[in-house]
């Protein structure tokens, strides 16, 4: 998708190990990497792919309760665990606005990302209906005959 929200596809050059890390903790990318920001916030796993930076975002802090915390390990990782439960609940709360926030970051209009994944998906829907339609025609022309493997 172009940046003024037309169709013309945007070529994606993936960032590294470093900058990606850098991207997860809400850094921006450079210009060339604005089509991997658009397929990263609007693919089909954007939803996973966000949990998955949120995860590394807390990962430091868990980490530091586990290891420098004095105390039984249980307890620790009962902490540990409450904590990633409570910052899961307000990253998945917060994550449309939050995608959309790297998508203005890397210099696409606001709303972009919406109207990305709703065009997706109206797309999907339509090439599923047409796969279902096409896949009942067949069933019909061999429940009648008239399929193309019958000859008279």
């Amino acid at each position: 998708m172009a940046p003024d929200g037309g169709t013309t596809e945007v070529p994606r050059h993936r960032p590294g190990p470093v900058n990606w890390v850098r991207y997860a903790y809400g850094g921006g990318l450079n210009a060339r990497h604005r089509g991997w920001v658009l397929y990263d916030t609007t693919c089909r796993t954007w939803a996973a792919r966000h949990v998955a930076r949120s995860l590394l975002q807390m990962s430091p802090v868990v980490l530091a309760i586990l290891l420098l915390v004095p105390g039984p390990l249980w307890i620790r990782a009962m902490s540990s665990l409450g904590g990633l439960i409570m910052g899961l609940i307000f990253s998945l709360g917060y994550m449309v606005e939050t995608t959309e926030h790297r998508l203005v970051k890397a210099g696409y209009p606001v709303g972009t990302a919406e109207r990305v994944r709703e065009q997706r998906s109206t797309t999907d829907r339509s090439e599923a209906v047409a796969r279902r339609r096409a896949k009942m025609l067949n069933r019909m022309d061999r429940r009648l005959g008239s399929g193309p493997s019958s000859t008279s």
